[in-house]
Protein backbone atom coordinates (compact mmCIF):
# COMPACT_ATOMS: atom_id res chain seq x y z
CA UNK A 1 0.00 0.00 0.00
CA UNK A 2 2.86 2.44 0.74
CA UNK A 3 3.70 2.76 -2.94
CA UNK A 4 0.06 3.65 -3.74
CA UNK A 5 -0.28 6.63 -1.41
CA UNK A 6 0.33 10.10 -2.76
CA UNK A 7 1.52 13.33 -1.17
CA UNK A 8 -1.97 14.25 0.05
CA UNK A 9 -2.33 10.86 1.79
CA UNK A 10 1.12 11.39 3.32
CA UNK A 11 0.07 14.85 4.51
CA UNK A 12 -3.04 13.35 6.13
CA UNK A 13 -0.90 10.74 7.90
CA UNK A 14 1.64 13.34 9.11
CA UNK A 15 -1.09 15.60 10.50
CA UNK A 16 -2.91 12.72 12.22
CA UNK A 17 0.31 11.44 13.82
CA UNK A 18 0.68 14.83 15.47
CA UNK A 19 -2.97 15.09 16.54
CA UNK A 20 -5.47 12.30 15.85
CA UNK A 21 -8.17 14.19 17.74
CA UNK A 22 -8.66 16.76 14.97
CA UNK A 23 -12.13 17.08 13.56
CA UNK A 24 -12.54 16.04 9.96
CA UNK A 25 -13.13 19.68 9.05
CA UNK A 26 -9.83 20.76 10.64
CA UNK A 27 -7.95 17.87 9.04
CA UNK A 28 -9.39 18.73 5.61
CA UNK A 29 -8.36 22.38 6.03
CA UNK A 30 -4.81 21.46 7.06
CA UNK A 31 -4.27 19.24 4.02
CA UNK A 32 -6.15 21.45 1.54
CA UNK A 33 -9.11 19.19 0.73
CA UNK A 34 -12.88 19.41 0.92
CA UNK A 35 -14.39 17.49 3.85
CA UNK A 36 -15.86 14.85 1.51
CA UNK A 37 -12.58 14.27 -0.31
CA UNK A 38 -10.72 14.08 3.00
CA UNK A 39 -13.27 11.61 4.40
CA UNK A 40 -12.89 9.34 1.32
CA UNK A 41 -9.10 9.34 1.59
CA UNK A 42 -9.22 8.74 5.35
CA UNK A 43 -11.63 5.83 4.85
CA UNK A 44 -9.34 4.33 2.18
CA UNK A 45 -6.30 4.66 4.49
CA UNK A 46 -8.20 2.92 7.30
CA UNK A 47 -9.60 0.21 5.00
CA UNK A 48 -6.11 -0.52 3.66
CA UNK A 49 -4.75 -1.07 7.19
CA UNK A 50 -2.30 1.83 7.03
CA UNK A 51 -4.21 3.45 9.90
CA UNK A 52 -4.66 0.80 12.57
CA UNK A 53 -6.35 2.89 15.23
CA UNK A 54 -6.11 6.11 17.18
CA UNK A 55 -4.38 6.50 20.51
CA UNK A 56 -3.04 9.23 22.70
CA UNK A 57 0.34 9.61 24.32
CA UNK A 58 0.53 9.69 28.09
CA UNK A 59 3.32 11.20 30.16
CA UNK A 60 4.95 8.30 32.07
CA UNK A 61 6.48 10.69 34.63
CA UNK A 62 3.10 12.23 35.41
CA UNK A 63 1.71 8.71 35.94
CA UNK A 64 4.50 7.85 38.36
CA UNK A 65 6.29 5.59 35.87
CA UNK A 66 9.65 7.35 35.97
CA UNK A 67 11.86 4.33 35.32
CA UNK A 68 12.32 2.92 31.81
CA UNK A 69 14.32 -0.28 31.38
CA UNK A 70 15.33 -2.20 28.28
CA UNK A 71 15.63 -5.90 29.04
CA UNK A 72 17.76 -7.99 26.69
CA UNK A 73 16.93 -11.69 26.93
CA UNK A 74 18.77 -14.74 25.65
CA UNK A 75 17.20 -18.18 25.74
CA UNK A 76 18.25 -21.73 24.98
CA UNK A 77 14.70 -22.59 23.94
CA UNK A 78 13.38 -21.88 20.47
CA UNK A 79 10.52 -24.36 20.17
CA UNK A 80 6.92 -23.38 19.54
CA UNK A 81 5.66 -24.48 22.97
CA UNK A 82 8.26 -22.42 24.85
CA UNK A 83 7.76 -19.44 22.54
CA UNK A 84 3.98 -19.53 23.01
CA UNK A 85 4.43 -19.57 26.80
CA UNK A 86 7.01 -16.77 26.68
CA UNK A 87 4.87 -14.55 24.46
CA UNK A 88 1.82 -15.16 26.64
CA UNK A 89 3.65 -14.41 29.90
CA UNK A 90 5.42 -11.30 28.62
CA UNK A 91 2.22 -9.98 27.03
CA UNK A 92 0.42 -10.37 30.37
CA UNK A 93 2.84 -7.98 32.11
CA UNK A 94 1.33 -4.53 31.63
CA UNK A 95 4.63 -2.81 32.48
CA UNK A 96 6.07 -4.25 29.24
CA UNK A 97 5.13 -1.64 26.65
CA UNK A 98 7.24 -2.93 23.72
CA UNK A 99 8.35 -6.49 22.98
CA UNK A 100 10.62 -7.51 20.09
CA UNK A 101 12.30 -10.65 18.77
CA UNK A 102 15.73 -9.48 17.66
CA UNK A 103 18.87 -10.66 15.86
CA UNK A 104 22.32 -10.51 17.40
CA UNK A 105 23.69 -11.57 20.78
CA UNK A 106 20.24 -11.60 22.38
CA UNK A 107 16.95 -13.12 21.25
CA UNK A 108 14.38 -10.66 22.68
CA UNK A 109 14.18 -7.06 23.83
CA UNK A 110 11.53 -5.68 26.15
CA UNK A 111 10.84 -2.06 26.99
CA UNK A 112 9.54 -1.87 30.55
CA UNK A 113 8.18 1.11 32.46
CA UNK A 114 8.06 1.05 36.24
CA UNK A 115 7.56 3.34 39.21
CA UNK A 116 11.04 2.64 40.61
CA UNK A 117 13.67 -0.09 40.92
CA UNK A 118 11.53 -2.14 43.33
CA UNK A 119 8.63 -2.05 40.89
CA UNK A 120 10.93 -3.13 38.06
CA UNK A 121 12.30 -5.95 40.23
CA UNK A 122 8.74 -7.25 40.68
CA UNK A 123 8.40 -7.37 36.88
CA UNK A 124 11.75 -9.16 36.58
CA UNK A 125 10.89 -11.68 39.32
CA UNK A 126 7.51 -12.39 37.77
CA UNK A 127 9.11 -13.07 34.41
CA UNK A 128 11.85 -15.41 35.63
CA UNK A 129 9.34 -17.24 37.82
CA UNK A 130 7.10 -18.02 34.85
CA UNK A 131 9.61 -18.72 32.04
CA UNK A 132 13.04 -20.34 31.91
CA UNK A 133 15.57 -17.86 30.51
CA UNK A 134 19.30 -18.18 29.87
CA UNK A 135 20.54 -14.60 30.26
CA UNK A 136 18.83 -11.34 31.13
CA UNK A 137 20.64 -8.01 30.87
CA UNK A 138 18.84 -4.82 31.83
CA UNK A 139 19.73 -1.33 30.65
CA UNK A 140 18.35 1.44 32.85
CA UNK A 141 17.62 4.64 30.94
CA UNK A 142 18.77 7.95 32.33
CA UNK A 143 17.07 10.26 29.84
CA UNK A 144 14.72 9.86 26.89
CA UNK A 145 16.28 12.00 24.18
CA UNK A 146 13.98 10.89 21.35
CA UNK A 147 11.00 8.73 22.30
CA UNK A 148 7.72 7.91 20.58
CA UNK A 149 8.72 9.69 17.39
CA UNK A 150 6.22 9.81 14.53
CA UNK A 151 6.90 7.50 11.59
CA UNK A 152 8.56 9.21 8.62
CA UNK A 153 5.72 9.47 6.10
Amino acid sequence: MAEKIDQIDRAILRVLQKDASLSQRDLAERVGLSQNACWRRLKALRDSGLIRGETLRLDPQALGLGLTVFMMIRTKHHGKEWLDLFRREVSAITNVIDFFRIAGDYDYMLKVVARDMNDFDRVYQRLIEKVELDTVTSCITMEAIVNGRDLPV
